[in-house]
């Protein structure tokens, strides 16, 4: 009997749905962490700019959370991606090996009949949106009423309000309010 003898499609199959779920699960931790740390980084430089007075400093903010959230929305989308493909490949796989009409996997689906889940998403979204837009577009505009004097701090303030307003149009694209 050699080692691959007890390599089976089913085994592999598992296997993989091992490392999908914990690759998941680190994804989950890491996306979640991503929110506090973009807080950390709001109350930083928000303290910075109000002891110092130094209204330039608020330019900190959106550059800080446009790669936070982007950071943030990437890893949210390879989360949702983990599950739609253990739902709609890897369980059926598994499924149809094992002889079951239903999907091995039935959490991967239960979760997402909440009647509520919709509105948990949109409400998401909007902490997204809060924290990754609107508190970088509040900063600048602080920033443009009491700190645009020189071209260069300004010019930096509006490549930043394309950014955040780019990540703003993809938060919402990837919120995954559906069933």
């Amino acid at each position: 009997m050699t080692a691959t003898d007890d390599i089976t499609i089913a085994k592999l199959l598992l296997a993989e749905y091992d490392r999908v779920k914990e690759e998941q699960k680190t994804r989950i931790g890491f996306r979640d962490n991503l929110l506090y740390v973009t807080l950390a980084a709001m109350v930083t430089v928000l303290i910075g700019a109000a002891q110092t007075r130094h209204a330039e400093l608020l330019l900190a903010l959106p550059a800080a959370t446009s790669v936070l959230g982007w950071t943030y929305l990437v890893n949210d989308e390879k989360i949702t991606a983990i599950g739609r493909y253990i739902r709609t490949d890897l369980g059926p796989r598994l499924s149809a090996l094992a002889g079951e009409p239903e999907s091995l996997f039935g959490w991967e689906t239960a979760h997402r009949r909440d009647t509520r889940r919709a509105q948990r998403k949109v409400i998401q979204c909007a902490v997204d949106l809060t924290a990754f837009a609107a508190v970088p577009l509040a900063a600048l505009t602080v920033f443009w009423v009491y700190g645009a004097g020189a071209a260069v701090p300004l010019v930096i303030s509006l490549l930043e309000v394309a950014a955040v307003a780019a990540l703003a149009v993809q938060i919402t694209l990837y919120a995954d309010t559906g069933p």
